[in-house]
């Protein structure tokens, strides 16, 4: 359901025991999808029920029509449509960059339904300069492929923030983040262009989120990559001021944002997440 009311879909990814009783929801970046939680998923899928949604205009969910419902109040929306059609009362939290953002909204509400949060790169504050060149960053982007060899290339040189990867992880960031192109000669980023254009419409500010971060209360583990130029290291410090209950694991090599899908980052992960 969007603000104006009119309906669109939303798919995810579903791992473990539909029964389980310690369900985790997984939400991921601006331009990214559910499947980025592939690796975690195989690693906590027999001690957890997971959740990888699809946000809209990205994976395998369909475009919005109204490009400016790409937005954080959308997509804390579509996270209760998930949580609502699926009947949980009670779930642990992952987002990385965007998907932190959607989770500390939700945690800053009353009665919402998360016990633990952990937010990848993210916090009460983004520099406007950061936002300006995340921004020329991904309008600079290649949008279409004509093989997927090219789009394998694309992932291996893209997202250096992630830190470093295996081929096997860039290709199957590859395979999932396509579409094939509308004439079915190639293929096109899985994510519609609009997100990136409404970026770039942000005012030129900090991004100013201490009022969200001082209602939450839940256990909050924040992650940062070593060169973030998002989440900064004076910010994690007056976070944690705040927040008491907060903890925090750098991991290095990476910048925005630790891709969550190498064994050290996952074990950190399940670790806090008493999954191990």
């Amino acid at each position: 359901m969007t603000p104006s009311g009119s309906t669109h879909e939303v798919y995810w990814t579903e791992w473990g025991a539909e029964d389980h009783a310690h369900v985790v929801i997984c939400t991921h970046g601006l331009t990214r999808n559910g499947r980025d939680f592939d690796y975690l998923a195989k690693r906590l899928g027999n001690h957890c029920r997971l959740v990888c949604p699809d946000y809209p205009g990205r994976g395998m969910s369909p475009k919005l029509k109204n490009p400016q419902h790409y937005s954080i109040e959308q997509y804390v929306i579509d996270t209760f449509s998930i949580i609502k059609t699926l009947e949980y009362n009670k779930l642990d939290w992952i987002g990385t960059s965007m998907g932190g953002l959607i989770g500390m909204a939700i945690a800053s509400m009353p009665e919402h339904p998360i016990s633990r949060m952990i937010i990848n790169d993210i916090g009460a504050q983004i520099p406007k300069q950061s936002l300006y060149d995340l921004a020329v960053e991904l309008t600079d982007q290649p949008n279409c492929f004509n093989s997927m060899e090219e789009v394998y290339d694309y992932f291996r040189n893209a997202y250096p923030g992630f830190g470093r990867l295996e081929d096997h992880h860039y290709r199957h960031m590859g395979d999932h983040g396509v579409w094939s192109s509308p004439d079915g000669n190639g293929y096109e980023l899985a994510r519609d262009p609009a997100i990136i254009e409404e970026l770039a419409k942000v005012p030129p500010s900090d991004l100013d989120l201490w009022d969200i971060w001082k209602r939450i209360k839940i256990p909050t583990l924040i992650i940062r990559g070593e060169h973030s130029g998002l989440l900064l290291t004076e910010t994690i410090q007056e976070m944690l001021k705040i927040h008491t209950g907060a903890s925090v694991i750098e991991f290095a090599d990476c910048g925005h944002a630790p891709s969550l899908m190498t064994e050290d980052q996952i074990g950190k992960v399940s670790d806090w997440l008493g999954l191990s």
